[in-house]
């Protein structure tokens, strides 16, 4: 029961990102009557499904590691489930409480606010010093992924229309569709391609984040089948062996004081001598070989921020290559999870639509949204989307095609909606604090009831 319960609130949210991020994609194509709405919804659903196949996991663990080691190592216990469901309980109502008022919020800033509140709570529970158990750096490094792309996205989106109307001078793409007429037919084979793209982007980094959640969530619940890869042969297993040896090398050239790096390379290389694959471990072995990634690949990060300076760049590129084979039996996703994530985001993108798009459309700028416009914030955001992805950072599709959008009304002179404008970017701004409260709020109050 548990289990269903579980795998059940991540596809909720799946769902729910589904309808309320995935607007975005379809807005542009439903306003400039490219596509009539249930093609465009339909469309787009298709290619989100597609899009979870073709990410990869990067983002997946990016958003994962945000959270305090111990938690992940000790995934398995009631602490590792409260964390789930107060996390995905933050992010899904926050989601929902922003789509019911029509407000473009991105899913990927709640859940990212929900990780950091479980792990500032964790902090507290543990008597640490307070925001000792969050991962800073990398939640920098998102949070700045987060940032910069809405910025690029209103910046380049403005310049690409201006040059558009430079070179293409048809006036009937920069004005507004006249009654419900389609555009031309290049410009709309762009509209269908830059939807599908960014569809395909969507899919790829946001259904990312819901794998993640659901390995979390099965190595809790079926720790014995899931928390390594049991499927990987010899050849994996050595390959994670020898990466554990030289990252200890490489943590001792940069620290010679990171004891705790060659002491978990140490119990990562004697739990695997002689072993031929990871499902000849007993439950406890695997558990204890988990942990030693975990914990090694923590200290060599640590080793790399403190003193760094002291490898080559070739070193550093050695280092980031050997630690991806270490982290592989633990960084993975069957074939039937991303099925389960596909679907609930395409599913979740066939309902629910509407009032994210009608936002989109009409109350960000003062004229109705031209054709060009169209093409150019689709552009945009396809593209940033898809370069954040191959990077492996999670980035905001709501605040990236928003901005976009709202870069060409600017760049077009038909102004934006003052009011509008002002409560997305609170809904904007208050997204990470909110759900920071809640999820740590909710993580705080399950451990001290059951402890």
């Amino acid at each position: 029961i548990l289990i269903v319960l579980a795998l059940a609130v991540v596809c909720g949210f799946e769902a729910v990102n589904g309808f309320h991020d995935t607007a975005n994609a379809v807005a542009t194509v439903i306003y400039t009557h490219t596509l009539r709405p249930w093609k465009a919804v339909i469309w787009s659903g298709l290619w989100n499904f597609i899009g979870v196949y073709l990410g990869g996991l990067a983002v997946a663990f990016t958003i994962v590691h945000l959270l305090p080691v111990d938690l992940l190592v000790n995934v398995e216990s009631s602490q590792g489930m409260a964390m789930v469901f107060s996390l995905l309980g933050a992010a899904i109502a926050w989601n929902f409480g922003t789509w019911r008022l029509g407000l473009p919020a991105s899913s990927s800033h709640a859940l990212i606010g929900s990780i950091l509140g479980v792990g500032l709570a964790n902090s507290v529970l543990e008597g640490k010093a307070f925001g000792t158990g969050v991962n800073w750096d990398k939640a920098l490094e998102v949070g700045l992924s987060l940032l910069l792309s809405p910025l690029l996205g209103f910046g380049l989106a403005a310049i690409l229309l201006l040059f558009a109307k430079r070179t293409v001078r048809q006036q009937e793409l920069y004005q507004a569709p006249v009654d419900g007429q389609p555009p031309p037919g290049w410009i709309r084979a762009i509209l269908i391609f830059t939807c599908t793209g960014v569809s395909v982007a969507h899919g790829s980094n946001d259904g990312q984040k819901g794998v993640g959640i659901v390995m979390l969530t099965l190595i809790g619940l079926l720790p014995a089948r899931y928390m390594l890869n049991l499927s990987d042969g010899r050849e994996q297993v050595a390959a994670t062996r020898e990466a554990a040896g030289q990252l200890a090398t490489f943590a001792q050239q940069a620290s010679p004081a990171a004891k705790d790096a060659e002491r978990e390379s140490h119990e990562v290389e004697s739990l695997l001598e002689g072993v031929r694959s990871y499902d000849a471990l007993d439950v406890e072995d695997r558990w204890r070989l988990r942990a030693a990634i975990l914990e090694l690949d923590a200290a060599v990060r640590r080793g790399l921020e403190r003193r760094g300076d002291r490898l080559s760049d070739e070193e550093r590129e050695q280092v980031r290559v050997l630690r991806r084979q270490l982290t592989a039996p633990i960084e993975y996703a069957p074939t039937w999870v991303l099925l389960m994530v596909a679907l609930s985001l395409g599913v979740g993108t066939t309902i629910g639509w509407k009032r994210i798009v009608v936002t989109v459309g009409e109350k960000i700028g003062k004229m109705h949204l031209s054709y060009g416009q169209g093409a150019c914030s689709e552009l945009v955001a396809m593209s940033t989307i898809g370069l954040a992805d191959s990077l492996g950072f999670p980035v905001s599709t709501t605040h990236v095609l928003s901005s976009a959008v709202a870069g060409t009304m600017v760049a077009n002179r038909a102004g934006v909606q003052a009011d509008s404008i002002k409560k997305i970017l609170w809904a904007w701004v208050l997204t990470l604090p909110a759900t920071m409260l809640l999820a740590g709020g909710a993580f705080y109050l399950f451990r001290v009831s059951v402890g």
